[in-house]
């Protein structure tokens, strides 16, 4: 059994919900003019951008679009790497693992790109780690949670890195579940859960996991569903929640379920909170969810953004900027990823002379495994699995049509 102890950073928070917007017009397919005003001509280089730019999940793929975009836009402005040009190309996998893996086949084909951010699903991600591997091509993803696309599939019990050009910003579900347990367990007191997940990499890793501490810490599970996530009718769940006594409903998912399915759970009678992981922290989940949702949970990676003083700087720029979508939920963590990527490649350039060598890519993979700066997140530099050592945690709660910070923390052990 892997041990944890909960270490309250902060509690009773009272940061409002990621709804920063902002008048302005960008460009609406996957380019960026990132480079625009860039450090003055020399080396173009190229950072992919993977994410859902359109569907359902849109609103965090264009938040971590626009993200990547502006840590380019500060690199090139600040000539971080001197003679060197950021540009940004972004590539729609529409939440679709098929289509994220044609996405890493074409930035593979591009000599330019010497690092990818994304993606947002940890399946879509499976399906582009191999592509990445072979062709010695960095990836750092700002969202993908599940342990396993780190540590392999045996993690619980035997951690192996699965892929060396693999990284991530955000900390894993092997932290965010049992956090999400010990939350509505001793703070909320509910002690009989329903779980419900979307039987995806994600959702059901987030389930599996929030499970286990859930059983360990006394409380009882008196049913699960596995649900399609490609239907809005849920029905038939919200009526066998009612019936089973549960006075709190954990989903593994994302918001475009999520929020029909806490509004029906509502309307069937059950009126309990559902908690969700990351997946389910957008403003969209609010709107889904109508004015039932007050009292839903959540979890995030990190503390709230805008009680970092280290993420004023990023709050003002994008909002300077004028994007014309919120950043969402992993806004910060897409700016880390980028800016892990330039200063791997502001390393490389400055151990050959000034200039990339031929085997960019190659020394990228090397260099990012010993990145470390103070980014928009807080610290940020990875474990010898690839993963972010900043565990931070947050739980959300709907009051009053947004969500609101209620307790921070961290796991050890």
């Amino acid at each position: 059994m892997r041990q944890r102890s909960l270490i309250a950073i902060t509690a009773a928070l009272a940061a409002g919900a990621l709804t920063l917007t902002a008048c302005g017009s960008r460009d609406d397919d996957g380019g960026s003019d990132s480079g625009n005003g860039g450090s003055g001509g020399g080396t173009t280089v190229v950072i992919g951008v993977d994410a859902p730019l359109t569907g359902d999940l849109s609103a965090l793929g264009l938040g971590i679009k626009n993200s990547v975009d502006l840590a380019a836009k500060t690199a090139n402005k600040q000539k971080t790497v001197d003679g060197v040009t950021f540009k940004v190309e972004a590539l729609d996998d529409q939440g679709q693992p098929s289509v994220g893996q044609q996405n890493a086949t074409k930035f593979v084909a591009d000599k330019d790109v010497l690092g990818v951010v994304g993606p947002l699903n940890s399946s879509v991600g499976e399906s582009m780690q191999k592509v990445f591997d072979t062709a010695k091509l960095v990836e750092v993803s700002p969202a993908n949670t599940n342990p396993s696309l780190t540590q392999g599939v045996d993690w619980q019990t035997k951690k192996v890195r699965a892929y060396k050009s693999y990284f991530r910003t955000a900390t894993t579900d092997a932290v965010q579940g049992p956090f999400a347990a010990q939350y509505v367990y001793n703070d909320s007191k509910k002690k009989k859960v329903f779980v419900i997940d979307d039987k995806k990499t994600y959702g059901a890793g987030l389930a599996g996991t929030f499970t286990e501490e859930f059983k360990k810490l006394g409380g009882q599970v008196v049913g699960t569903e596995h649900i399609n996530p490609d239907t809005k009718d849920f029905n038939a769940v919200a009526t066998k929640v009612k019936n089973s006594g549960a006075d709190v409903v954990y989903y593994g998912g994302e918001y475009p379920q999520a929020g029909p399915l806490s509004k029906q759970i509502k309307e069937a009678g059950a009126k309990i909170p559902v908690v969700g992981g990351d997946g389910i922290y957008s403003a969209d989940f609010i709107k889904l969810a109508g004015a039932s949702g007050t009292g839903d949970l959540a979890t995030s990676v990190g503390a709230p953004v805008e009680e970092l003083p280290s993420a004023k700087e990023f709050v003002a720029n994008y909002k300077a900027e004028g994007y014309k979508e919120a950043y969402e939920a992993y806004g910060g963590y897409s700016y880390d990823s980028a800016w892990a990527i330039i200063e791997a490649v502001k390393k490389v350039v400055a151990d050959n002379g000034g200039k990339l060598p031929d085997d960019a890519r190659a020394k990228v993979v090397d260099a990012m495994q010993n990145v470390s700066f103070d980014g928009v997140t807080g610290k940020v530099s990875f474990d010898e699995f690839g993963d972010a050592t900043n565990k931070q945690l947050t739980v959300y709660a709907v009051e009053n049509g947004a969500w609101k910070a209620v307790k921070s923390g961290t796991y050890t052990g």
